[in-house]
């Protein structure tokens, strides 16, 4: 009986050393092929979740996803921003996956099982879109190492070993993978991170901003949703982002406005961009010399719960229109985004009078346009004002057609022009100045002396 267990620790030995050689094979030969940046060496920690969320996820064609991974000796989990949702008990919108598959594997596996792929841009950073029972997409990536960076894109390198994947993302709480049978796996202390509301890089956090400096406003747009009080930054976070600030100017306009909506949006937002303005982030974004953070704060503290647009809180950091331009220069702005920064800047110094109400119906018809486009200028500027009560009646109020057309006034023998022009715009001032009460007899009566 001794014989037999000694013979057999002894197999379990020479097993486990047999695997601990091959993992060391492979670890040479990845360190041999590539330079893996800025690697940390993580800690494991396991947890079961098993939470209304996690269990909401599972469709039938999610399940089809799994036993399709299972039958073919994949492993697949879920990745990043949804585990993070899921521990705070929400459900997440999108929900990405990874695996040990490579891109081509997962190609053979879902033509084999006649699965249809959709969207292939992904492919070359090892994304895969599967559409299944034609319901649900699913995005399943493989696990991947950053060979090297530019500070805007990564060159990569397909891998099976999750803590090297775990070990490029950006935050830590963002680093966390959960198996499909609810184990959580946790190599950064993110899930500790999220229980004490801190955002913290993975590892050193100059050599993860310098991998993508978009980082740094990710990391401002993740402290104002998880973090718990304004000024709760470790020291060497803002001292690698201020030394590394000036790479965000190689970063495109467009990213840097996404991450920025989201800032301006979240807790905290005055705070953050007085910081991101002491370290000197906000001259690389297209923001004025010295931002008006007081106006800022001011609009937020009186406007956050009617969820204004982004523009209309990044209108209060400006001073003039001509910033609105400077901004739409670097961030590459929506055209009705550029048109309610200027009508913003242009109207919220004006005096509504002795009728709110009124003053933004001759607002309303002041403004060429669509009327839901002209509306919503409106309605935006009264949320940057505050007003709570005059957006709701603003909301109810419907503006009653103009009564005269233009054929109204060719029958006229008015020829069209600059004079007609200038005649639809004087009556309908008229118009205005009656509280929409003239008829269009009444109205027309007028076009000789505007003629004149």
């Amino acid at each position: 009986m001794l014989t037999d267990g000694i013979r057999f620790l002894s197999k379990k030995l020479a097993d486990h050393f047999s695997r601990n050689l091959k993992l060391c094979s492979v670890w040479r030969r990845s360190l041999h092929q590539a330079h893996i940046v800025g690697r940390v060496k993580g800690k494991l920690r396991t947890m079961k979740v098993d939470t209304p969320e996690f269990r909401g996820l599972f469709t039938p064609e999610l399940n089809k996803l799994i036993d399709l991974f299972k039958k073919h000796d994949y492993e697949l989990r879920i990745a990043g921003g949804a585990v993070r949702d899921l521990l705070m008990g929400k459900q997440p919108h999108d929900v990405d996956f990874a695996t040990t598959a490579t891109p081509n594997q997962m190609k053979e596996m879902f033509e084999l099982e006649g699965i249809r792929m959709i969207n292939n841009k992904g492919e070359s950073h090892g994304t895969i879109t599967a559409r299944i029972n034609d319901k649900e997409n699913f995005e399943v990536t493989t696990l991947r190492i950053d060979v090297r960076t530019d500070g805007r894109h990564a060159e990569v390198q397909f891998t099976k070993d999750w803590e090297l994947d775990a070990n490029r993302r950006d935050l830590t709480i963002n680093a966390m993978f959960l198996d499909l049978d609810g184990t959580l796996y946790d190599y950064f202390q993110g899930q500790e991170d999220l229980l004490e509301r801190k955002v913290r890089f993975v590892g050193d956090p100059a050599s993860r901003i310098q991998e993508d400096y978009l980082r740094i406003l990710r990391y401002f747009r993740f402290y104002g949703r998880i973090a718990k009080s304004p000024n709760d930054h470790e020291e060497k976070t803002l001292h690698a982002i201020q030394e590394n600030g000036a790479g965000l100017a190689g970063i495109s306009g467009e990213r840097i406005w996404l991450e920025f909506k989201k800032i301006v949006c979240g807790n905290f937002a005055g705070n953050l961009i007085k910081i991101m303005h002491d370290v000197g982030v906000t001259q690389y974004i297209g923001l004025p010399e010295k931002p008006n953070v007081e106006e800022f704060e001011e609009v937020y503290s009186r406007a956050h719960h009617l969820d204004p647009q982004p523009m209309t809180y990044m209108s209060a950091l400006l001073s003039k229109e001509e910033e609105v331009y400077q901004l739409n220069k670097r961030l590459k702005m929506s055209n009705d985004e550029l048109k309610l920064g200027t009508f913003i800047l242009q109207y919220r110094g004006v005096s509504m009078g002795d009728s709110p109400i009124r003053h933004c119906q001759h607002l309303f018809i002041d403004n060429p346009g669509k009327d839901v486009k002209v509306r919503a200028l409106v309605t935006e500027l009264v949320k940057y004002l505050g007003d709570q009560e005059l957006v709701r009646e603003f909301s109810q109020w419907s503006p009653p057609p103009f009564p005269v057309s233009g054929y109204d006034l060719v029958g006229l023998g008015v020829r069209k022009g600059p004079r007609f022009a200038k005649l639809i715009h004087e009556l309908r001032q008229l118009w205005k100045q009656s509280d929409f009460k003239m008829t269009k007899e009444e109205l027309l009566e007028h076009v000789d002396d505007i003629l004149k």
